[in-house]
């Protein structure tokens, strides 16, 4: 159960980590696929922090 909990978290912080991406450095011009849209850069961070987190939960 713990691991499903630590797993949302890495996702939430993934999620946040990509959208103050998106404030602070991104693309202000819309032309970048990535960082020109605040919704697709948190669901990109939120993916990264869930592939972060899911590779550590196997190794146990």
């Amino acid at each position: 159960m713990k691991t499903r909990y630590k797993l949302m978290l890495c996702i939430a912080i993934g999620g946040l980590l990509g959208l103050a991406y998106y404030y602070f450095i991104g693309c202000r011009s819309g032309a970048c696929p990535i960082t020109g849209n605040p919704v697709v850069a948190t669901i990109y961070g939120a993916f990264v922090g869930f592939l972060i987190c899911s590779g550590k939960s196997s190794k146990k």
